[in-house]
């Protein structure tokens, strides 16, 4: 997609994802990646106890899905992608093992620079059947074109 094809949908909801499972097998292999083996994502018995009332997810994990929920939504392109970070992100409600989340998109902002186009963002992941979202943010990414003027 053009940074022109971009910039006609800029404001607007740019689509929405396919529901993904967030299971506790997803959760335990995070947690080994990570080292972040804490007992509210690992020990359903404990974890019950807790205001959580069973296991979940880590909010690094959810925030970890919007790269494969963007590719639901946000064409692929020979031009290569990356993160530049967040200027807002906040872990609205957590995520239970064995919920399903999907992520809404909506173009915010674009800027071209000489050798890449940097991108804004709106991302809301809500949580199948839930009020609040898992998590609002500010993204930002960037895609590289071979040359400046060459989409």
């Amino acid at each position: 997609m053009s940074p022109e094809e971009l910039r006609e949908k800029l404001g607007e909801p740019f689509g929405t994802s396919r529901w993904y499972e967030i299971g506790q097998d997803r959760i335990d292999a995070f947690a080994e990646v990570t080292e972040d083996r804490q007992y509210i994502h690992l020990d359903p018995v404990r974890a019950a106890q807790t205001p959580f009332g069973g296991t979940v997810a880590h909010g690094f994990l959810t925030l970890g899905m919007l790269s494969a929920m963007s590719y639901d939504v946000i064409p692929l392109t020979d031009a290569p992608g990356v993160n530049y970070g967040f200027n807002r992100l906040r872990f609205v409600a957590p995520v239970r093992a064995g919920a399903r989340l999907r992520a809404h998109f909506t173009l915010k902002a674009l800027q071209e620079a000489a050798d890449h186009v940097a991108l804004t963002w709106g991302v809301e992941v809500e949580i199948e059947g839930a009020a609040k979202p898992a998590l609002v943010a500010e993204w930002l990414t960037r895609r590289y074109f071979e040359q400046h003027g060459e989409h």
